[in-house]
């Protein structure tokens, strides 16, 4: 998450906020794509973490990058903590534990995104090298505790830290010890909405095996090939997790704004100041709930922008549609992540089909599914195959989607050559995180340096 929404618009009933997410529907050729990634930075000579402070901190990085890209600062209490570009979009902007995260412009294709991360990559390490820091593309820091881990200084988060261990045992792992790889999908219409959510959702845990890279734990193997998915089983399951309601044939708008108003909200900001509501729902906000505990104490529409953004379901639904469920990983799963769901679900033939294969799967199969990827990846049973049969189909029909939208760069390639990660891993039968594991027993000698040095970008 960028940076807070600020937005005075009163909120004169709950039509207002379904009408919010209404207002993100646009025609098919308007569809953009928005990538989003988190990478650890860490010190090259002691694979230590770095902290925000100090010569060789993150706050130095940022100021290096806002020098070189010219992009204005996002600042929380006087500290820079990010960096946006409202002229052609996009945001650098800092995790809970200092993972650093682009998020990526609304792009038109593949290639653009692509384009874009690499870019941002470049920039990264031309300042970072001459710090003596680099970044690492994986799920989960592989060998730092919670203790080891820096705290960045962001007012939200700070709320975050002391409400996690309340509502769940993992939450402060989750912040501070795990990155993901996000895209950001348009929808044209409620009906084209909810065929996307639900498919999201239905496949999230597919997706999941596809992108499994996070197999370590303070610096040994941790017996999953997702650890990061494993956390979140036990976040905060009022906000995170799948809906049951999306799976109904009739979900709307208002079903997913009836949900979220009844979620714990986090705060509520105002000039500057983040004033904590953990003990309120956003229907309580609206019911005046919050009325004498800070001045300007009435809900506006920017305090329902800020609220859906801390609401973390396996596919969270703002103005577009954000798919959650995979590890952050090396530099061409950066591209990867965006090409299989573009793939399934903006071509419309894609569409069709992969709605026809998924039609009749239940929400308690894939709470199944959910609960036992994060261990046993693609080998995890699924009717009468497994998890990897449904991943091999879904990278074929997302191939056919790509190639169907033919867009190609100067050298005459379509999208589908972003799926390559992909289709090496369904080939192979192994998340790549089984395979790190080998590599790690087999080659590495069992040594956390060679992960850090083969997995850096």
């Amino acid at each position: 998450m960028a940076r807070d929404t600020s937005n005075a618009t009163p909120i004169g009933s709950i039509d207002d906020l379904t009408a919010y997410l209404k207002s993100g529907e646009k025609p098919a050729s308007d569809f953009r794509i928005g990538t989003e990634h988190e990478k650890f930075a860490f010190y090259l000579d002691d694979l230590s973490p770095v902290p925000y402070e100090g010569d060789r901190g993150i706050a130095k990085i940022l100021e290096g990058l806002k020098a070189l890209s010219g992009w204005e600062a996002i600042e929380d209490d006087g500290r820079i903590i990010g960096l946006f570009n409202d002229e052609e979009g996009g945001a650098i902007s800092l995790e809970p534990g200092g993972q650093f995260e682009l998020s990526g412009a609304p792009l038109k294709t593949i290639h653009e995104t692509c384009r874009e991360s690499n870019k941002h990559l470049a920039e990264v390490r031309s300042i970072a090298k001459e710090l003596g820091i680099g970044f690492l593309g994986i799920g989960s820091s592989p060998t730092w505790t919670l203790d080891e881990t820096p705290i960045m200084p962001k007012s939200r988060y700070d709320i975050m830290r002391a409400y996690m261990p309340e509502v769940g045992t993992r939450g402060l792992d989750m912040m501070l010890r795990t990155t993901t790889i996000q895209v950001n999908l348009d929808f044209s219409d409620e009906a084209d909405m909810r065929r996307k959510m639900q498919i999201g959702m239905k496949l999230q845990p597919v997706a999941s095996a596809l992108f499994a890279n996070s197999p370590f734990t303070e610096g040994k193997p941790n017996g999953l090939v997702s650890w990061r998915s494993e956390v979140w089983h036990d976040v905060d399951n009022d906000r995170s997790g799948l809906l049951p309601f999306v799976f109904e044939d009739g979900f709307t708008y208002r079903d997913y704004v009836e949900w979220a108003l009844d979620v714990p909200m986090y705060f509520v900001s105002r000039g500057g100041h983040y004033n904590r509501a953990t003990d309120v729902t956003f229907r309580q906000f609206l019911d005046g709930a919050l009325n004498g505990r800070f001045a300007d104490a009435e809900p506006n529409m920017g305090d329902w922008t800020n609220h859906l953004s801390t609401l973390f379901p396996d596919v969270r639904l703002k103005r577009f549609i954000e798919m959650r469920g995979a590890d952050g990983g090396p530099w061409r799963r950066i591209c990867a992540l965006p090409a299989f769901w573009v793939g399934l679900l903006y071509a419309p033939g894609a569409l069709d089909k992969v709605e026809e294969m998924t039609a009749d799967f239940t929400f308690e199969e894939i709470s199944e599914l959910r609960r036992r990827v994060p261990k046993e990846g693609f080998r995890t049973p699924f009717r009468d195959g497994t998890v990897l049969d449904v991943a091999r189909e879904c990278v074929r029909i997302a191939r056919e989607g790509l190639i169907d939208r033919a867009n190609k760069n100067d050298e005459g390639n379509d999208e589908s050559f972003f799926l390559a990660p992909l289709e090496e891993v369904v080939a192979r039968g192994t998340t790549s995180a089984e395979e790190l594991v080998r590599l790690y027993e087999d080659q590495w000698e069992r040594s956390m340096q060679q992960v850090f040095k083969n997995l850096a970008y």
